[in-house]
């Protein structure tokens, strides 16, 4: 997986509609050109995500997702063992020599395949995205490492499987909880944050098709208005794209006041939230 630069980088993501800044090309090219994790960190909603999908896209590479989450283990993360069939194997071997039974059982016709354990194993171009990193426990990190280090895993009874190809390593943070220092020494890092309305009016320009420059630039200025108040959930950038394409579809060309209040729960998801954004709103509007 190879750019030329990172200006090869931002017009090919732009080509997807993933609208990058300088920092996320170049941070992008260098994780391609260094074959080095690329850890993203920043609040929820604001393309982390969507980044490693795009890169996918513009990479004609499949895609690997690990969804972290609490109680995540490595049997979930890397590979298990079909016990069911090996079961039902050693019922049907009978009297056989046990040793016989255990070769038989382990093979590969018994093994569960799960992502870590998937992106290592595949030739072809992939994009390994591991989601929200910090839902899993600490445990899990300690697995990170020995699969990012090395990009190699032992199966006991299958012997040491290394990569033919490394997968483009994609992990993603909200920083809830503060990684350890030994991930983040493996990885490249970048910080996203949500983007300013110029930025993002651009974005949903290029994501809701038939846009008017002027609502997307309404939309967008809202929308910073909306994040700058003290909400349970900020809208996410997704949610904005959301909130023009609900526009369009109802046929609004212009977003005022009863604009809002018809189609806010679009991108507020909390009735505080809502509550306070139309005090704000109307407040603001006069």
């Amino acid at each position: 997986m190879t750019f030329t630069s990172p200006g090869d980088v931002r017009e090919r993501l732009s080509s997807v509609g993933y609208l990058p800044d300088d920092a996320i090309a170049t941070t992008v090219y260098l994780a391609a050109a260094l074959g080095k994790p690329l850890l993203v960190e920043g609040p929820a909603g604001v393309g982390k995500t969507e980044l490693a999908k795009a890169v996918a896209e513009i990479t004609r590479a499949g895609l690997v997702r690990l969804q972290c989450y609490e109680g995540l283990d490595e049997p979930r993360a890397l590979y298990e063992w079909n016990y069911k069939k090996q079961l039902l194997r050693i019922q049907a071997a009978g009297d056989q020599d046990w040793n016989a039974t255990h070769d038989d059982i382990f093979t590969e016709e018994f093994l569960l395949e799960r992502p870590l354990l998937t992106a290592i194993r595949r030739a072809d171009p992939t994009v390994l995205l591991i989601d929200e990193t910090d839902k899993a426990d600490v445990e899990v990190e300690g697995l990170l490492l020995e699969v990012l280090s090395d990009f190699q895993v032992t199966i006991p009874e299958l012997g040491t499987i290394t990569a033919v190809r490394r997968p483009f390593v994609v992990l993603t943070s909200n920083a809830t909880r503060e990684l350890s220092e030994a991930l983040k020494r493996r990885c490249l890092y970048l910080h996203l944050d949500y983007p300013s309305p110029e930025r993002e009016r651009d974005i949903v320009r290029a994501r809701v098709p038939g846009i008017e420059d002027a609502l997307a630039e309404r939309l967008a200025q809202v929308v910073a208005t909306l994040r700058a108040l003290e909400l349970k959930k900020a809208p996410s950038i997704a949610e904005t794209i959301d909130w023009a394409r609900t526009l369009l579809a109802l046929g609004l060309d212009h977003l005022d006041a009863d604009a809002i209040n018809a189609t806010l729960g679009v991108v507020l998801k909390h009735h505080s939230d809502q509550e306070r954004a139309r005090k704000e709103l109307d407040g603001s509007s006069r």
